[in-house]
């Protein structure tokens, strides 16, 4: 049988889970219920609201999303145990669409060193927990943690074992961040065929960002036939973080011409997204952040902002309106040109003549120097210093 992946890539959100259990990243209740309804908005697939059996508190979270949640699958993390699992339950109870998502550790190095358990055990333990799941869920996704260091030929056993008990969502986590695009998409092709899915079972992958790759790396598993990305606003957790939602999904949409697959978010609400996830954490996005960076639409360079004049496309590659964010900014300092410079009196209602054009420029060249960036008021004030020095004294 020849798997034929569908066109639409889901997206499962674990701000709330991963991101949120990240230093610096913990959130109130309030601030939880807030979030999700921002992710609620954006039209993500999958909510993770936490992990139910790790504390009461985790598990009261999860509760009050799942009771407040409106249009996303709302998911709890499990280990393969039935306690894991009743409390999971127990937490989803009011959710509208609900899903379990258990896990265990198959790597060798996890097997020997943390769980003390063999290959065989491990197997017993995948049937079994996605087995009992399955008996109070419709919706189970298994994820094999420190999947991408476990030997690939016991790693493609452990999904079969999980896909024949149950499972319809068989994510494999870079859970350290460890591979390389290429290895990812090498891993999730030998699965794939070796699995076989039946139809209705999607492959997932978890990319961590620890050598920066988290983006790459879930990109590369979307073009060997993965129909899930796990990720978060703002790329947020453990460690480096994981895959940046915002930067995965504007990669599909505006390379679709290459990738081939769509998502069904509504993107404008990436920059609200991103800004109430700072509110909340007290955690800044550095400027520079691909997407919803506050540089991310902004151009200082002379040459960059004559081409923006004349037409935005030579230096945009996707539209600040495509994710919410405020309009495109040519800021004005010292890498900037006359084009820029005149085009902004312009805006301020200011057309300085021909013969004061080379003092106001020399005069802006001065300001930006000193203070980096020009503002409004300081342009007014040069031009009509400007002009002052051309009225004739009496």
């Amino acid at each position: 049988m020849t798997y034929t992946p569908p066109e639409t890539v889901r997206i499962f959100d674990t701000t709330l889970r991963d991101g949120e259990q990240s230093p610096g990243f913990s959130m109130t209740m309030k601030g939880k219920l807030r979030m999700a309804r921002r992710l609620s908005e954006l039209k993500v697939d999958v909510i993770e609201a936490g992990f139910a059996a790790a504390s009461p508190g985790d598990a009261e979270a999860v509760q009050a999303i799942a009771e407040e949640a409106d249009g996303p699958i709302v998911c709890s993390l499990a280990r393969v145990t039935e306690r894991d699992i009743d409390a999971a339950a127990e937490a989803l109870m009011a959710a509208q669409r609900k899903r379990a998502h258990l896990f265990i550790a198959t790597s060798k190095l996890h097997r020997e060193h943390k769980l003390k358990m063999r290959k065989g055990e491990v197997l017993d333990a995948i049937d079994s927990g996605v087995r009992y799941a399955r008996s109070i869920f419709e919706d189970v996704e298994f994820s094999a943690e420190d999947a991408m260091r476990t030997e690939k030929s016991f790693l493609a056993e452990c999904m079969r074992t999980a896909a024949e008990a149950g499972a319809t969502t068989l994510n494999v986590p870079d859970t350290v961040g460890y591979v390389t695009p290429d290895e990812v998409f090498d891993v999730f092709s030998y699965l794939i065929e070796a699995v076989e899915p039946e139809e209705g079972i999607v492959f997932s992958a978890h990319c961590h960002d620890d050598l920066g790759m988290a983006v790459a790396n879930s990109l590369a598993a979307v073009r060997a036939g993965v129909r899930q990305i796990e990720c978060t606003i703002n790329g947020i957790g453990e460690r480096a973080g994981n895959c940046a939602m915002e930067e995965a999904v504007m990669a599909l949409r505006t390379r679709r011409d290459f990738y081939g697959v769509s998502t069904n978010l509504d993107t404008t609400k990436f920059f609200d997204a991103s800004r109430t996830l700072e509110d909340i954490t007290g955690e800044k996005v550095q400027r520079n952040k691909a997407v919803v960076g506050r540089n991310a639409f902004a151009h200082e360079a002379g040459i960059h902002q004559h081409g923006m004049l004349s037409n935005r496309k030579t230096y945009e590659i996707m539209s600040p309106e495509d994710v919410g964010a405020p309009v495109s900014a040519l800021v004005l300092g010292k890498h900037s040109g006359k084009h820029a410079l005149f085009a902004r009196l312009e805006e301020l209602g200011h057309e300085p003549p021909v013969d004061m054009r080379d003092a106001i420029f020399e005069g802006f060249k001065r300001l930006a120097d000193e203070h980096h960036e020009v503002t409004d008021d300081q342009l007014r004030t040069l031009v009509a210093g400007a002009s002052n020095r051309l009225v004739p004294a009496e």
